[in-house]
């Protein structure tokens, strides 16, 4: 039996032996990547969807998302004080547990139907999700080299992206396809009071069918030996983190708006997508048809993490980053003044771009923080609440037309550009200190 790998306090393990004894534990992690990023995107299929139902403005459809989001800030820190409390395992599956309860919370919100109960049971969804998010993140970012983190969670973000990938066909065929608004050409316009009941109670049989796949994943993982990552280093790290500030820390400090900035760009285009490619002059499709086309922009996310997570081994993350956010910016800019299958396209190939940003800033935001990892990583996860702001591009769209909100997402991508170039670079770099893995 191989001795057990020792801790850093900045939680990565040391390279004893091969390293495998924590590949069933990142395979585990894998399938939680890939629920919060399939039930994440299903809200791209839902949100023309209650646009129709409940006859919303692009501000208020939006509004949906950014409740979604502002869950992340709320529950970023409980959540932290929740893992600390309970461990990790536990923790991860209190956060299926809710994610649950917020699913079958849609089922009421259909019925009725309402708008504001829908609101509430996505904010519970949410706040499962960044339970997951706070306990995943960091730990499969910290096992194993820290050269080799950014490629590491790109490889596993990339099991997110094939959730976020099947995710619109799942929405398009049980919610779009089943709904009047979501395969007439004239969507919404027209509904008689029933068709548009008959339209909101459409959302039942998914969201219950990922009730019970939570359920079900919550059991697997309670049943799990998971290694009790952070346990010894929390112990070792405390006396440590006294002596530093996080904030002589550039690539943190300038870590964290790229994370909330790069989250409006990402959540903008998702959102908006469907409602975008259906318009008369772009693509002219219905909402079921243009959520097929949502599937490739998902997709060319995954390809693109599959791909970062090799070009990583050999190519420094800034520069693969540099590039990825001045592609994403000029494909941008010709969806936004051209039209056609030139701006469909164009939107579509912008998922290839963003696919490596979040995991890459996040691995350069706790690069050479050593006992403050845990804390630097819980502002991190926190700053996912800027995907709240996509209201802010609802409000563009509905002053200036769909096409010029995108316009926002350009500037985002220069933010992104400033951090790979200049941001991301350490300072005061702290080194790792060993120790004992055993609680």
């Amino acid at each position: 039996m191989a001795a057990p790998p020792s801790i850093t306090a900045s939680g990565e393990a040391a390279q004893t032996g091969t390293g495998t004894e924590y590949r069933p534990a990142l395979r585990l992690l894998a399938t939680l990547f890939f629920m919060w990023g399939f039930i994440t995107v299903i809200n791209n299929t839902l949100l023309p969807h209650l646009r129709s139902v409940f006859d919303l403005t692009y501000t208020q459809t939006t509004l949906v998302e950014s409740v979604w989001f502002i869950a992340y800030f709320v529950a970023s820190i409980p959540a932290a004080k929740l893992i600390e409390r309970i461990g990790y395992q536990k923790a991860m599956v209190v956060g299926l547990v809710i994610m649950a309860v917020g699913a079958l919370g849609m089922i009421p919100a259909a019925r009725i139907p309402s708008y504001e109960v829908t609101l509430v049971a996505l904010f519970v969804i949410a706040s499962g999700i960044t339970l997951l998010q706070v306990a995943a993140n960091p730990y499969v970012a910290v096992v194993g080299s820290p050269e080799t983190a950014s490629a590491r969670l790109n490889l596993v973000q990339a099991f997110n992206s094939l959730g976020t990938t099947l995710a619109p066909l799942f929405g398009g065929y049980l919610i779009l396809s089943r709904s009047r608004s979501g395969t007439s050409e004239t969507g919404a316009a027209g509904l008689t009071a029933a068709e548009r009941l008959a339209d909101a109670q459409s959302v039942q049989l998914p969201y219950l069918i990922v009730a019970v796949v939570l359920l079900a994943l919550a059991v697997v993982i309670a049943r799990f030996r998971l290694p009790a990552m952070g346990v010894a280093t929390s112990r070792i790290a405390r006396e440590e983190r006294r002596k530093h500030s996080l904030w002589k820390h550039r690539n943190l400090v300038f870590g964290v708006p790229a994370i909330f900035i790069y989250l409006i760009a990402e959540i903008g285009v998702s959102n908006l997508f469907i409602n975008f490619v259906s318009a008369p002059d772009i693509g002219g499709l219905t909402h079921a048809q243009a959520s097929n086309y949502l599937f490739l922009l998902w997709g060319g996310m995954m390809v693109g993490r599959f791909a970062g997570a090799v070009i990583m081994q050999r190519v420094a993350p800034e520069r693969v980053l540099a590039f990825a956010s001045i592609a994403a910016a000029a494909v941008m800019l010709v969806a936004t003044y051209t039209s056609g299958s030139v701006a469909m396209w164009a939107i579509i190939s912008v998922g290839l771009f963003h696919s490596i940003m979040f995991p890459t800033i996040f691995t350069l935001g706790i690069r050479g923080l050593g006992p403050l990892t845990e804390e630097g990583s819980g502002l991190l996860i926190m700053a996912i609440a800027g995907g709240a702001l996509v209201v802010v591009q609802g409000r563009l769209a509905d002053a200036f037309g769909l096409q010029a909100s995108f316009l926002l997402t350009v500037a985002c991508e220069l933010y992104v550009l400033f951090y790979a170039l200049w941001g991301a670079r350490p300072t005061g770099a702290l080194p790792p200190v060993e120790a004992d893995p055993r609680p």
